[in-house]
């Protein structure tokens, strides 16, 4: 059996079985397109994410993910189905506890809080080009009208508050983003677009720790982000 598709709370979860498992799992947790549906997902529909999907099921590990009801953007109910998720997976396949997690953009969010939330549960992260903080993103959306204007809409409808509500709760976050330095985490920026300020900064002046360094690649090497998240993870799994 390859992979197994199953609801809970109305929302489709998807679980990729590797030919020779590890032991080890990995919560992938996706981007704004992010889908799981009946029997297929975004990451084994496009081409660049199948090939990390491919490289971790080489090396062993056991794949899970779920719908998240869309555009959940870190909202609450997307993080505590994310752990109902874990627990269910946890019961019913033969992996480690402890867990890994991918992250991509928006997913991050999610990510960032099911790190505080299940601190003794995580092994490792890796972030891809991720979102750390929904203060910053709104702030850089606002220049684009139609753009924030649809982000707005996907906020409120993920948060369940009136804009009012949620442009006050969005404000009064906090600027810098405190890791917790006991989870390894590891950052990787793909460069598009041309535009090739920075990032490192960019990641710096969000992050409260100097530990962090983000790996920033060229789009021509996005093949190697498997490969790279899989050394990551492995450097982690010497303490079961």
């Amino acid at each position: 059996m390859e992979s197994r598709s199953f609801q809970m709370d109305t929302q489709w979860n998807i679980i990729y079985y590797p030919e020779q498992p590890t032991g080890f799992g990995i919560l992938v947790i996706g981007d704004e397109r992010h889908y799981v549906d009946e029997g297929k997902c975004f990451w084994t529909q496009n081409e660049g994410k199948q090939t990390i999907i491919n490289d971790l099921k080489e090396s062993g590990y056991t794949i899970f993910s779920s719908n998240l009801y869309g555009r959940h953007w870190g909202s609450e109910n997307a993080v505590e189905l994310a752990q109902r998720l874990y627990h269910y997976i946890i019961r019913n396949e033969i992996i480690n506890h402890k867990i890994h997690i991918l992250a991509e953009g928006m997913g991050a969010l999610a990510a960032l809080r099911l790190m505080d939330k299940m601190k003794d549960h995580i092994r490792s992260v890796v972030l891809l080009n991720p979102i750390l903080s929904l203060k910053h993103h709104l702030d850089q959306e606002r220049e684009h009208k139609f753009f924030y204007k649809k982000l707005i809409r996907e906020l409120i409808a993920a948060y369940q508050m009136n804009q009012q509500e949620l442009e006050k709760s969005i404000t009064g976050m906090e600027d810098v983003i405190k890791l917790d330095d006991g989870c390894p985490i590891k950052i990787i920026h793909v460069l598009s677009g041309g535009r090739l300020y920075n990032q490192s900064k960019q990641y710096h002046k969000l992050i409260g720790t100097a530990n962090l360094q983000p790996t920033i690649i060229l789009p021509e090497k996005k093949q190697q982000i498997g490969k790279m998240c899989v050394n990551f993870y492995k450097n982690h799994e010497s303490i079961l």
